[in-house]
Formats: C-alpha cells, sequence, structure tokens
C-alpha cells in the first residue's frame, strides 16, 4: 500500500512560482516512478510531468516544458514539482501519481496509487 498527499498549492498571480511537493508512504515508495497529473474543471485530466525511479528520465507536457520542473528526493520519499511562469491556464487541481514501475509513463492509467490533489489557481 502506498499512501500521497500533496501540498504546496495556492493562489498565484500570473507570472508568479509556486512548488508542489507529494509526500509517499510505503516501503516501496521510492524504487518506483512518479508523475504529476492535473485536472481543470469540466476536462480532462491530463498528463503534467514524470520521473523515473533514479530521477534519470523525466518527462513533460508541451504545455509546460521550460516552465514546470520535476524531481525527487528518494531519501525523503518525496516528489516535487516547482511551477515557474505560471499562466491563468495552468489553474487545476494537480494530483501526484505512483506506478509499480521504475519507468515513468505519461499515461494515467499506467498508475497505481494517486494523491488526494492540490488546487492551483492562476489569476490574470
Amino acid at each position: 500500500q502506498v499512501q500521497l498527499v500533496e501540498s504546496g498549492g495556492g493562489l498565484v498571480q500570473a507570472g508568479g512560482s509556486l512548488r508542489l511537493s507529494c509526500a509517499g508512504s510505503g516501503r516501496t515508495f521510492s524504487a518506483y516512478a512518479m508523475g504529476w497529473f492535473r485536472q481543470a474543471p469540466g476536462k480532462e485530466r491530463e498528463f503534467v510531468a514524470a520521473i523515473s525511479w533514479s530521477g534519470a528520465t523525466t518527462y513533460y507536457a508541451d504545455s509546460v516544458k521550460g516552465r514546470f520542473t520535476i524531481s525527487r528526493d528518494n531519501a525523503k520519499n518525496t516528489v516535487s514539482l516547482q511551477m515557474n511562469s505560471l499562466k491563468p491556464e495552468d489553474t487545476a487541481v494537480y494530483y501526484c501519481a505512483w506506478r509499480r514501475n521504475v519507468v515513468a509513463s505519461r499515461v494515467s492509467n499506467d498508475y497505481d496509487y494517486w494523491g488526494q490533489g492540490t488546487q492551483v489557481t492562476v489569476s490574470s
């Protein structure tokens, strides 16, 4: 069983920054890949970023490439998403996810456990 808890969401003006964190529990948390997804009102959940178990491989959605950075600290069982140059279209509930595989994935169905989500609101 893996439990994930996100934090760091909030309200920020366009152009600002936020850093989301995801704290995981469970003995095997750090041995597998992680991802961040988001869901805006009335829209489907979409991929944001993913990272392999070692952190050597990362993937990003085109919409956030160059603005967001995913990282992990396996010693602390945490995964972070640094979000810079935020835009109103980044407004959504952000979820971290864990999959029982060392390889990162852009596909939400590949993930086995999800956090409860944290709201990010970017005002114009």
